[in-house]
């Protein structure tokens, strides 16, 4: 899969890891992916429930690396 652009959301807190996904998003096409980078434990639930409320696929959400706090959320443009 090809990212098209990359968010590093590191050290963020809620809600500023989705806002900054969401403006994001708003200059990629339809279709294209974007990858957010964020360790803000609220995240797991905000990421996936912005992407369902804005009707864009949450494609994965996994760790950077393993046993690290950071995780990749992959989303496509819907």
């Amino acid at each position: 899969m090809t990212i098209d652009d990359e968010i590093d959301a590191i050290g963020l807190l809620c809600p500023l890891p989705v806002l900054k996904a969401r403006k994001r998003l708003k200059s990629l096409h339809s279709g294209q992916v974007l990858c957010v980078l964020a360790d803000d434990p609220a995240a797991v639930i905000d990421m996936p429930h912005y992407c369902y409320e804005a009707d864009h696929t949450l494609v994965s959400s996994e760790l950077a690396t393993p046993g690290a706090l950071v995780r990749r959320y992959i989303i496509r443009k819907g």
